[in-house]
């Protein structure tokens, strides 16, 4: 397993930006597909995006396709998501997670998880 460290949230204005980022240990990393994750306050988790272990796939929820951008640079273990013409209805705690592949990441499944960081969009 790896172990998953997100970064980059922060509270900003709506139309405003944000890139949130994923640091993963382990040398294993290029190995497994992943994925972000949000939770907003009184609402159940759910996905957001996926890439897969290669970075030539990627998979998005219909709420953010068009404006987030997922991507990952193998050299540095690391897994980007480039968030773009937020909405305060983004406003949540979003998490990454590793998972054998973006099926299983789609469906909620992940081996590892980070511990979330925060974005508020305000409107």
């Amino acid at each position: 397993q790896v172990q998953l460290v997100e970064s980059g949230g922060r509270l900003v204005q709506a139309g405003g930006s944000l890139r949130l980022s994923c640091a993963a240990s382990g040398r294993t990393f290029s190995s497994y597909a992943m994925g972000w994750f949000r939770q907003a306050p009184g609402k159940e988790r759910e996905f957001v995006a996926a890439i897969s272990w290669s970075g030539g796939g990627t998979h998005y929820a219909d709420s953010v396709k068009g404006r987030f951008t997922v991507s990952r640079d193998n050299a540095k273990n690391t897994v980007y998501l480039q968030m773009n013409s937020l909405k305060p209805e983004d406003t949540a705690v979003y998490y990454c997670a590793a998972g054998g592949n973006m099926i299983t990441l789609v469906a909620g499944n992940g081996n590892s998880w980070g511990q979330g960081t925060q974005v508020t969009v305000s409107s």
